[in-house]
This record gives structure tokens, sequence and C-alpha cells, in this order.
């Protein structure tokens, strides 16, 4: 079991910049890949960035390539959003997952409980 609590959401202006975090705890987070997914009202829940275990390899939405970066420690995984735009307004969810890195729903195990993101005009 990994247990996922994200923090760093918030509100900011078009242009701005947040910084995610997840802290995992439970089985060997060093061992497990992990991302980050978004869903704003009324659409379906998309994939936005993921890293390897190791942190050797990093996968990142088009929409998203550029501004956001992912990256991890031992203990925890962050997002750093540049730029942001309103359509970045979402909740968003730490995500972990394996044998692959979970660049789809389909291939994460374990979610967070999400953190919200607004992008105000």
């Amino acid at each position: 079991q990994v247990q996922l609590v994200e923090s760093g959401g918030g509100l900011v202006q078009a242009g701005g910049s947040l910084r995610l975090s997840c802290a995992a705890s439970g089985r060997t987070f060093s061992r497990v890949h992990m991302a980050w997914f978004r869903q704003a009202p009324g659409k379906d829940r998309e994939f936005v960035a993921a890293i390897r275990w190791t942190g050797s390899d990093t996968y990142y939405a088009e929409s998203v390539k550029g501004r956001f970066t992912i990256s991890r420690d031992n203990a925890k995984m962050y997002l750093q959003m540049i730029s942001l735009k309103p359509e970045d307004t979402a909740v968003y969810y730490c995500a972990a997952g394996g044998p692959f890195v979970p660049t789809t729903i389909r291939g994460v195990e374990y979610w967070g409980q999400g953190t919200q993101v607004t992008v105000s005009s």
C-alpha cells in the first residue's frame, strides 16, 4: 500500500507559478513510479506528468511541456508549474503505479485525494 497526500494548491493569477508536493508513505516510495493527473470541472481526468522511480526519465502532456517540471527526492514528488493559464485550473492528483510508468489512468494503482489549483485571468 502507498498513501499519497498532496499539498501546495491555491489561487494564482495567469502567468504565475505554483509548486505542488506529494508526500508518500507505506510501500518503499523510492521504488514506485509517480505521476500527476488533473481533472477540470465537467472533464475527464487527464495525464499531466510522470517520473520513473529512478528519476532518470520524465514524461509530460503536450499541453504542459516547457511550463511544468516534475521531480522527486527520497520522500516527496513535486510539480513546479510556471506560466500558468486559466485552462490549467483543475484538481491535481498525485498518483503512483507500476511496473510501468503511469501515463494513463489504467496504469495508476494509488491516488491521492487531490489539491485544487485555480488560475484566474
